[in-house]
């Protein structure tokens, strides 16, 4: 009984959290603490930072940790498929329209109109990562004490690993991550 109480509440987690991870955690709340008591408000709090900290999208992670907390190991397969599952049978739906209408001039006019958009976004994140990174702060000042300078010789040498030297990405996010390592412990972590 308990993997059918997982499988329906990750369900309808999986179903109606749009707007990303963070937007899903009041009714994973809602699901796990208040309707089911599966976890209390502080075990839910560990979730939260644990579904933040490891890769994959938060409403997942939850899941996925929910369900080993309440029914070990096969209890999270089964919370993770009922969250997944939602978001499966949507892009397999607009992957059968997009097939079949795919040569129409007004569905292909669309989709010409979003690509800039979409440059935009991906760009206005880009350039928000870069920024973060270079400037200690987060805000954009030319003073010596306030830019990361090794920050920027880590994009730079990354960006010259990634298109001259034509490196596996995955390679050049370790060596970036050895070399941090190696700076923070001959520095001190300075």
């Amino acid at each position: 009984m308990i993997y059918l109480q997982l499988f329906f509440s990750f369900l309808k987690i999986g179903a109606f959290s749009f707007g990303g991870g963070y937007a899903a955690m009041p009714l994973i709340q809602e699901q796990v603490v208040s309707l089911h008591s599966w976890l209390s408000m502080e075990a839910f709090t560990d979730l939260v930072t644990i579904a933040e900290m490891t890769p994959g999208p938060i409403a997942v992670n939850s899941a996925t940790f929910v369900g080993s907390q309440i029914a070990g190991p096969l209890g999270a397969v089964t919370a993770t498929l009922g969250c997944i599952l939602p978001s499966c049978i949507i892009v397999t739906f607009l992957a059968y329209i997009y097939t079949k209408y795919r040569n129409l001039s007004l569905l292909q006019g669309t989709l010409a109109s979003l690509r800039p958009a979409i440059v935009a976004m991906i760009a206005k994140a880009g350039v928000a990562i870069l920024i973060s990174s270079f400037f200690i702060d987060g805000t954009i000042s030319l003073v010596y004490q306030n830019v990361c300078v090794r920050m920027i010789l880590f994009f730079a040498g990354a960006l010259v690993l990634l298109r001259k030297m034509k490196m596996n990405p995955i390679l050049v996010m370790v060596l970036c991550g050895v070399a941090n390592v190696a700076y923070v412990v001959i520095t001190g972590g300075i």
